[in-house]
């Protein structure tokens, strides 16, 4: 490994020994710091590998993908729909949700900071209060409570108040407690149906079927009789306020 390195250097020119590497500059202009672009790319290459967890934390993200899963195990479908349809059709309907929010990020701070009009600072503020208003209203009273217990902090004048290291896993644990109520109730039909098969079939004297296979066609037929996926869509979406 020190050979590698060594060599490494020694292919480099004396004057960029001297001066460091020209790629990976700062200089001071007026007071402010100036990064080369080199730098610059990799602050953003960094950021985005945040962008997923932000997405899973800071969304609908969770919720959705969860309560899809739920269901996909209630109707006892194995890997159908597979999770690369499951993960789509939770990504849309996060965007179709979050849509407003993104909206309002885009007038207020994202668009006048792209013109100029706005210091990158305040235009990073500003997202952030709008993302902590959604957060905020779809955060239950008491676990935002038990997080600012747990760190220390609170009670807060206003909901502008709450820092987000506070407000993350508030809102994360609520989103988990309302999907798994949501799974809850996507579970009882389908239960249902799994507890009559099963007890015809051993009424019949039939134990050696499996009454999975024989409930799975009726839980089919329910669901697509109901119209099933539009029902879990649209209640998804409902929850956050929309289409009302």
């Amino acid at each position: 490994m020190r050979s590698v390195l060594f060599a490494a250097f020694a292919l480099l020119p004396l004057p960029a020994l001297a001066q460091g590497i020209p790629a990976l500059t700062m200089t001071e202009a007026d007071g402010g710091t100036s990064w080369s672009l080199s730098l610059q790319i990799l602050a953003l290459m960094t950021a985005l590998t945040v962008l997923p967890s932000l997405l899973l934390g800071m969304t609908a993200f969770t919720r959705i993908i969860i309560v899809l899963s739920i269901l996909r195990q209630a109707l006892g479908t194995q890997q159908t729909p597979p999770n690369q349809v499951l993960i789509a059709l939770a990504l849309f309907l996060t965007f179709f949700v979050m849509q407003p929010v993104f909206v309002e990020v885009h007038d207020q701070a994202l668009g006048p900071a792209l013109d100029g009009q706005m210091p990158q600072a305040e235009a990073l503020a500003t997202a952030g209060e709008i993302i902590k208003r959604f957060m905020i209203e779809h955060t239950r009273q008491t676990d935002l409570l038990m997080f600012s217990d747990l760190a220390g902090e609170g009670p807060y004048a206003n909901p502008e108040d709450v820092p987000f290291h506070v407000l993350l896993p508030a809102f994360l644990t609520s989103e988990l407690k309302t999907a798994f109520q949501i799974g809850f109730l996507l579970f009882l039909p389908f239960l249902v149906i799994d507890i009559v098969i099963a007890s015809i079939l051993m009424a019949l004297g039939m134990m050696m079927v499996s009454p999975v296979m024989v409930a799975l066609p009726f839980k089919l037929l329910l669901f697509v009789l109901v119209d099933g996926w539009a029902l879990t869509v649209g209640s998804l979406v409902a929850g956050y306020g929309l289409g009302g």
